[in-house]
């Protein structure tokens, strides 16, 4: 429905958010209400500048990012509207809160490391995406580590605390997720976990009895699908397309079966990379309400995008008791720091604290402390913002070289963010025959095989480019190539 909505709302000119990503927010918010239908015509740019009394720029910015994130679209001549895929969208302030989260006490399997590096000299790993631990600021780490000690030290600080974490950290964590991502949290929302692992088999035991169905896409991360599996849960799995999972086929099988919750990786699937549209969200968002299930969000790498802003997390759309956020800082610093965290509910986090408390008692005090340092100073800002651009590069370098290396042996797209591609094989061959040429060449690649829910053979593999610099990501292509033509 086409009609002419003014969008008579206040901006906060004092607020820490910058003025294009308050419109955004508003806008967004106005079609998840259901105020803003789709196929909308919305305000011309300058019609809405004046009406705010800004620059027409920092409107046509918002719009930008509105129409990158799918919420908006364009057509020549006619102007900007509500995208017409979006579902219509009502918030039901009466919906209440399930909390009725049990453990279980079945006993974890061991998890194999999928990327473990080689002691194999020269050889290198084509790993799923970690960071280059070369480009830490060494120096500005170890004065707040210091800091930290010091004063946690002088204190009488160093015995144990909270089980979630100490609290200079998680209002660090909840500042950066209200002012970065839009999610609504504070201290009770957050929960501090040594790395995002962690925090997913927290979620399988707190969320899943043995039986439980848990759904996972047709291709996923390992140790999730694992940590699942070790509580007990029937795992079955959805497909995915170029639009990320597939909600219809979710949809028939909410028909079909109870499900308890669901993992996804929205923002850059692992390990394909497809980043999940904005209908899909809603409608992923709808029927865990309808149907009464979680959604386990895994952020892993939410900071590294390249072709305009994040996309805002599942978590930050509304009302999200529904959804459990889980995050890392592990890539953002370094694997070895074990930094990750939950958000969701008071209720969810209380269950954390009793887990964490039989297994772990808390983190490390002093490490969390420094981080906490480094967010509150800018430092970390800083680091990504440095770290962003060389990955940037290493990505566009890698995208080239694939271009003209390897173009005749796969295809791929091109990733929006994260720090790896996910190459398919042009010709169908044996991927565990190429996978022993490779290894001949001294590459360690990661198959397809060990995202699939079956292991069965894949057509395809992740490869990271983040920890290779531009000279080591031209041996790695050129070995690979080799590799090929074998």
């Amino acid at each position: 429905m086409l009609r002419v909505w003014d969008l008579n709302f206040e901006l906060d000119k004092n607020s820490d958010i910058s003025i294009h990503i308050q419109i955004t927010l508003k806008v967004i918010d106005e079609i998840k209400r259901g105020r803003l239908e789709p196929s909308t015509i919305m305000p011309g740019s300058r019609k809405l500048a004046d009406a705010l009394s800004i620059n027409r720029k920092t409107v046509l910015q918002a719009y930008s990012e509105l129409v990158a994130q799918g919420w908006l679209a364009t057509e020549k001549r006619r102007g900007t509207f509500v995208s017409e895929k979006l579902p219509y969208i009502l918030n039901n302030p009466n919906d209440t809160v399930d909390d009725s989260w049990t453990s279980t006490k079945t006993k974890p399997k061991s998890m194999v490391n999928h990327s473990s590096p080689s002691s194999q000299e020269d050889m290198v790993d084509l790993n799923d995406g970690v960071p280059d631990t070369r480009l830490i600021p060494f120096e500005i780490i170890s004065r707040a580590f210091r800091h930290a000690l010091v004063t946690s030290s002088r204190a009488n600080q160093l015995g144990y605390q909270d089980p979630l974490g100490t609290i200079s950290l998680r209002e660090s964590i909840s500042y950066m997720l209200s002012m970065q991502r839009s999610l609504n949290t504070n201290i009770d929302n957050i929960c501090v976990v040594r790395g995002s692992q962690m925090g997913i088999f927290l979620t399988a035991r707190i969320l899943t009895q043995p039986g439980d169905y848990v759904v996972v896409e047709k291709l996923t991360y390992p140790p999730a699908r694992e940590a699942f599996e070790s509580c007990g849960a029937n795992l079955v799995s959805v497909g995915l397309d170029q639009e990320g999972i597939k909600i219809d086929e979710l949809e028939k099988l909410c028909r079909k079966i109870k499900i308890r919750a669901i993992y996804v990786t929205p923002h850059h699937q692992y390990p394909t990379t497809v980043m999940m549209t904005a209908d899909r969200r809603l409608r992923l968002l709808l029927l865990a309400e309808q149907y009464n299930f979680y959604i386990i969000e895994d952020d892993y790498d939410h900071e590294f995008h390249f072709s305009h802003r994040p996309v805002f997390p599942l978590a930050s759309y509304g009302k999200s008791d529904k959804v459990i956020y889980v995050g890392s800082l592990s890539k953002v610093l370094a694997p070895g720091l074990r930094i990750g965290y939950l958000a969701a509910s008071s209720q969810f986090i209380d269950q954390c604290a009793k887990q964490i408390m039989m297994i772990d008692r808390q983190g490390n005090s002093v490490t969390e402390l420094a981080v906490s340092e480094l967010m509150n100073s800018g430092e970390l800002k800083r680091h990504i913002r440095r770290t962003a651009k060389i990955y940037l590069e290493r990505r566009n370098a890698l995208e080239m070289l694939l271009r003209k290396d390897l173009s005749e042996f796969v295809d791929f797209d091109t990733p929006l963010g994260g720090l790896a591609f996910w190459l398919r094989l042009k010709k169908q061959s044996n991927v565990s025959q190429f996978i022993e040429q490779a290894q001949a060449k001294k590459l360690r690649i990661l198959p397809g095989s060990i995202f699939s829910d079956n292991h069965e053979e894949i057509q395809a593999f992740r490869l990271g480019f983040a920890s290779l610099n531009n000279n080591e990501l031209e041996k790695t292509i050129q070995r690979l190539k080799q590799a090929f033509m074998n």
